[in-house]
């Protein structure tokens, strides 16, 4: 890894240095936290988790071949074998490594920001730029105040541009992530309901997230979804113009036109650019997916791809296992989208659960992080499923119940033969689902990840 020896990773981050003066100089292959992944002449960083204290392994990760380590303490009655650079912090360490080591590296960097659709962007983003540039990208949920700083060091020579995501959900979070990713671009999303048990409404969501733009960049740009009614009001950020794609705002420079949902796996629709117009089909379904494209679009553009690269990259978009995913088996069409749940995602898969096949089936649960709008949020979407024609509407959870209670609400005054049950957790409806799901069902699977929904498709997909 470019210029990160123990010695510059000393002087980085204020570190005292131990070990063979004679490895000071010696670059390290790669940055680990975990010890069961030790590689040759890797650092391994020893972090205090909640389950386990990476100090603990320290010594077991030199004797299986790591060639530094960073950390807080050393055991009692250790030496240190190898070079180890001891900081007050461990996690604050790895964050200044990433930040010199990116900056060591001199490629584009575009930090993609938002509430919802964060991860389906990345991906979008990502497989729009392969079609002209060797991608790296964030794998997996590595977006953290952790993950962003392991995802940057996966940076090596042959990449050209990196394309990483930011999640946060605490005021300062952002601030931390941009001063680590420094990016070339952003790419905001939208401004939802997630994260409002700590950012309170969707104007300090907005703040929290616009803390990304203090480390833009002077030549930098900011691309915005041009639908969200908080977005389509920054016109300009740090006094230079923003970019707008949307599907609604006709005034956005990347825009989409003639938006057809083709069922549940594809959406077809005619893309405006300053380039001109080109016809795509993306492999994903609903006006989220439209929204995520555009992104792509957007991105594409602004490193100089052409509407061809541009198109052929959309189409080659493939889904995340639980991200809206599409899972066909012997019975039943799944959409998987398990990960995570906030109102507006919650919404948008049910839209597209209406296209269908056989009896429309939405199994859905709690949702996380709403703070004192939990109950109002969840009925919100109980009511708003209730106006779709959906057939089957299992709630799990505690919150899962308000869901069921909105749909109730709205049945009451509409002739509709949907059928509303609740269940108290994931285990009694698991438990007993093959009673429920009926051979020929497209069933959306939505919740927010600590519910464990994923346990569910398994089941699904062995019925």
């Amino acid at each position: 890894m470019k210029n990160m020896t123990p010695e510059n990773m000393s002087r980085v981050t204020g570190g005292r240095l131990l070990g063979p003066e004679t490895l000071f100089k010696r670059e390290i292959t790669d940055v680990v936290t975990d010890s069961r992944n030790i590689q040759s002449g890797c650092l391994f960083a020893a972090i205090r988790g909640e389950r386990a204290d990476g100090h603990s392994f320290i010594e077991q990760t030199i004797r299986d071949g790591a060639g530094a380590v960073l950390a807080e303490y050393l055991p009692d009655g250790m030496t240190a074998a190898v070079p180890v650079i001891l900081v007050n912090s461990v996690r604050k360490a790895l964050q200044e490594l990433a930040a010199f080591y990116l900056d060591q590296m001199q490629i584009p960097t575009i930090g993609i920001v938002g509430s919802a659709g964060k991860t389906s962007t990345k991906e979008m983003v990502a497989a729009v730029l392969s079609q002209k540039f060797r991608v790296l990208k964030t794998e997996g949920n590595f977006n953290n105040e952790l993950g962003v700083p392991l995802t940057v060091f996966r940076i090596r020579e042959e990449h050209q541009i990196a394309v990483i995501e930011m999640g946060i959900n605490h005021f300062g979070e952002m601030r931390r992530l941009a001063a680590i990713v420094r990016p070339d671009t952003v790419i905001m999303t939208n401004i939802g309901t997630a994260h409002l048990e700590f950012l309170k409404d969707r104007d300090g969501i907005l703040r929290a997230k616009s803390e990304v733009f203090e480390y833009l960049r002077p030549d930098g740009k900011v691309i915005l979804n041009g639908d969200d009614d908080k977005l389509m009001s920054l016109h300009q950020v740090n006094g230079k113009k923003t970019m707008f794609y949307a599907v609604e705002n006709q005034d956005a420079e990347i825009r989409a036109e003639e938006v057809e949902l083709t069922g549940i796996e594809s959406t077809k629709c005619v893309m405006v650019t300053p380039e001109g117009k080109f016809e795509v089909v993306i492999p994903v379904s609903g006006l989220h997916a439209v929204h995520n494209a555009l992104a792509g679009a957007a991105a594409g553009y602004r490193y100089g791809l052409s509407p061809e690269q541009i198109r052929k990259g959309i189409a080659s978009y493939r889904s995340l296992a639980g991200r809206f995913q599409i899972v066909h088996t012997d019975t039943l069409t799944i959409i998987d989208d398990s990960y995570n749940a906030n109102p507006s995602s919650m919404k948008a898969s049910l839209r597209v659960l209406e296209k269908g096949t056989g009896r429309k089936t939405a199994v859905l649960g709690d949702m996380g992080e709403l703070g004192d709008h939990s109950e109002d949020l969840h009925r919100e979407v109980g009511r708003y499923a209730g106006t779709l024609s959906v057939d089957v509407l299992y709630c799990i959870g505690k919150l899962g119940k308000c869901i069921a209670e909105g749909a109730e609400e709205v049945l009451k005054t509409k002739d509709s033969g949907m059928a509303v049950l609740w269940f108290p957790d994931s285990v009694s409806f698991t438990d007993a689902v093959s009673g429920y799901i009926q051979s020929g069902d497209t069933v959306l699977v939505k919740a927010s990840r600590f519910m464990g929904f994923e346990k569910i498709v398994k089941k699904l997909r062995d019925l």
